[in-house]
């Protein structure tokens, strides 16, 4: 991973990586996206955010409940 790759998003960039508003973003944060606060303004690690999204966080409750029950 190359050093460009490796930085701190912004909460613009990281909105278009994942094609979302920034209005979910702030929902997802309060739901465990990982973010971290630094002064005023919210930065983002690619490889954590996408870690969090394919492990199921950014699912809504009711879908997380709905595919456990298909199981």
């Amino acid at each position: 991973m190359t050093n460009s790759e490796d930085r701190w998003l912004s909460i613009h960039e990281i909105c278009e990586h994942l094609g979302i508003s920034s209005d979910t973003v702030y929902k997802w944060i309060k739901l465990g996206l990982p973010a971290h606060r630094m002064g005023r303004l919210w930065k983002f690690k690619k490889d954590e955010v996408d870690a969090w999204i394919k492990a199921g966080g950014a699912a809504e409750p009711a879908e997380t409940d709905k595919k456990r029950k298909e199981q």
